[in-house]
């Protein structure tokens, strides 16, 4: 006989019915003479009971112990009394066992699979098997594959084609690492695992195919972090004859249909913000709109002060003098606190955290606590206070340096402070940033690509990409209570455009040719406007499942160190395997 109910699926309608339930015994608990056992599958948990009438099975229950795994057949009846358990889908009911098979019994788990609190992530990913029993584990892999449903059904409506790219491709350069794979039949060569199917689906494009997604593995050797994986999944989108309105609108209905679809939520149409604007209230390209606190900029007040931590980067072309004013959180913080966030923002490259704690501002001065105050003139004080309207109890954050410093450590600083102070005035916060630069300065002050060198500049003329500081990116990323869960842009599909950004970009004809020569050659055939969009699916199922940690939704993850517990990934080959592929052992 097979399996006729998961134990999550038994309901009161399945009263009087007989059930063949299967699982892994998550706790069991003698109870006067009767046993009973929580039974566990991916859908949820089943109290089996086992009366001492049936003897020979009631023995065989006593012998169970937790993640054994067993088959019961039984009736199912209505919890007797007070019985029922509320906090349980299958709580008001039971199975009573009139036949048990054990089909494998198991060794002590290293860790209580409903304890997952107090193990260590370490023990959990060396026994990732076990961990991903956890309920909520399974609710985590069950919402994944529910999402991803969700994601094939509304582009398959929208006649996209799914379509699958090589995992074996050419080597790039610039961005993050490759990870090479050595060939065995061509020694010496290499190929690159993809960091995204970028140049692949545009190629689609120009072959006709004019919607393209595909739920694709990427992979990417850098240094991790907690929403960040060395192979990771993206939900790839590419499509012809568009422009940037019609991509951010058909994925702003992506993203309305998973809210739909797994959470029953609806959204009105998404904001909108630039880039310059995002930079400029939020110091971050992702800000997280749940947080009520903005930049003041201050520069031009500072220009004129004596005080060089304010004035001298108010003064320079790239400095940036700010305020963050926090209501209310003078009395909310303490001089440690204080003291901690200066450290904080120390770590982003701030070399100090000034502020101004607003106690009675019709006292004036005196109402004031500041350990810059004397750096300033009253007059000056004033207009700071005016420009950033404080209020009495509020506390004014200054942060001042060069811009990037500036953005990076104030704007982390109002992330903490949101967070540490339970400010976010909702749960949700989708937002569009567009008209990204198409450039940015890297080291010795060398132009790089903002997002990668196949982006379309906003431009009607070549010659003003002679100007690169200044030039706009038809680019778009889709944020998410501060984390960007998906970008993309129009593409580059003139050859000739193509071949100047790579000039600007230091990539010559003969480099070009060699790394990106089969692009440029199908530019030259006929390619139709087009342009696309990836989200993290990875990240995109964390914030949908309310963890925080990318690991928590990846069957197998890595660690920070891009290793494998479970599997002891990566590990040494022996030398025959080496000499195989034209390498040995240095």
């Amino acid at each position: 006989m097979q399996r006729t109910h998961y134990c999550g699926e038994i309901t009161e309608t399945s009263i009087g019915q007989d059930v063949l339930i299967c699982g892994w015994v998550h706790r069991r608990r003698d109870h006067g003479g009767v046993i009973f056992l929580d039974l566990r599958d991916r859908e949820g948990l089943l109290q089996v009971v086992f009366q001492p009438e049936l003897a020979e099975i009631f023995k065989r229950a006593e012998g169970i112990r937790n993640e054994f795994v067993i088959e019961v057949k039984g009736s199912v009846r209505l919890r007797p009394g007070n019985q029922a358990n509320p906090n349980l889908k299958t709580g008001q009911i039971e199975v009573v066992a009139s036949t048990l098979n054990i089909l494998n019994q198991a060794a002590t788990p290293p860790f209580m699979l409903d304890e997952h609190y107090n193990v260590s992530e370490e023990v959990r990913l060396k026994y990732r098997f076990l961990d991903l029993r956890r309920p909520e584990m399974q609710e985590r892999m069950i919402r994944r594959s529910k999402m991803v449903r969700a994601v094939r059904t509304y582009l398959d409506d929208q006649g996209f084609l799914d379509i699958e790219t090589p995992m074996l491709t050419l080597p790039t350069p610039g961005g993050a690492r490759d990870y090479l794979v050595p060939s065995r039949v061509h020694k010496g060569s290499f190929f690159a695992l993809p960091q995204s199917p970028q140049l692949f689906k545009q190629l689609l494009m120009v072959s006709g195919f004019d919607r393209y997604y595909q739920v694709v593995r990427c992979f990417r050797d850098e240094d991790l972090r907690a929403d960040r994986q060395p192979e990771f999944t993206q939900i790839d989108i590419e499509a012809s004859f568009i422009d940037q309105e019609w991509m951010i609108n058909l994925n702003e209905g992506l993203l309305k249909h998973l809210f739909k679809t797994q959470l029953n939520l609806e959204f009105d149409a998404f904001p909108r913000m630039t880039y310059d604007e995002a930079m400029r209230l939020y110091g971050s390209d992702k800000p997280d709109l749940r947080i009520p606190l903005q930049f003041v900029d201050l520069k031009d007040l500072m220009q004129d002060v004596e005080f060089k931590a304010f004035g001298e980067p108010a003064r320079d072309q790239y400095g940036r003098v700010v305020a963050l004013r926090l209501p209310e959180g003078a009395a909310k913080l303490s001089r440690k606190m204080l003291d901690d966030y200066a450290v904080f923002v120390g770590e982003y490259g701030a070399k100090g955290l000034a502020y101004i704690k607003v106690n009675d501002l019709a006292e004036g001065l005196a109402g004031l606590q500041s350990p810059i105050l004397k750096f300033l003139t009253p007059e000056k004080v004033t207009q700071i206070l005016e420009r950033v309207d404080a209020k009495n109890g509020d506390i004014v954050f200054f942060g001042a340096g060069h811009q990037d410093v500036v953005a990076a450590s104030i704007g982390a600083l109002r992330v903490k402070l949101g967070h540490d102070l339970q400010l976010l005035t909702h749960e949700w916060a989708p937002l569009w940033v567009t008209d990204f630069p198409l450039f940015e300065k890297g080291e010795q002050g060398v132009w790089m690509a903002r997002h990668h060198p196949f982006t379309a500049p906003n431009i009607q003329n070549l010659d003003e990409l002679k100007d690169p500081e200044s030039v706009k990116a038809y680019a778009y990323d889709i944020v998410l209570n501060g984390y960007e869960v998906g970008g993309g842009s129009i593409r580059i599909h003139d050859a000739k455009i193509q071949q100047a950004v790579f000039d600007l970009l230091g990539i010559h004809h003969e480099e070009a040719q060699k790394k990106f020569g089969f692009l440029l050659n199908a530019l030259q055939y006929g390619a139709p406007p087009h342009g696309g969009l990836a989200f993290g699916l990875d990240r995109l199922v964390m914030l949908f499942t309310g963890t925080h940690n990318i690991r928590d939704v990846i069957a197998f993850p890595k660690t920070q160190s891009a290793a494998c517990l479970m599997t002891s990934a990566p590990a040494e080959v022996d030398l025959k395997q080496l000499l195989e592929v034209g390498l040995r052992k240095i």
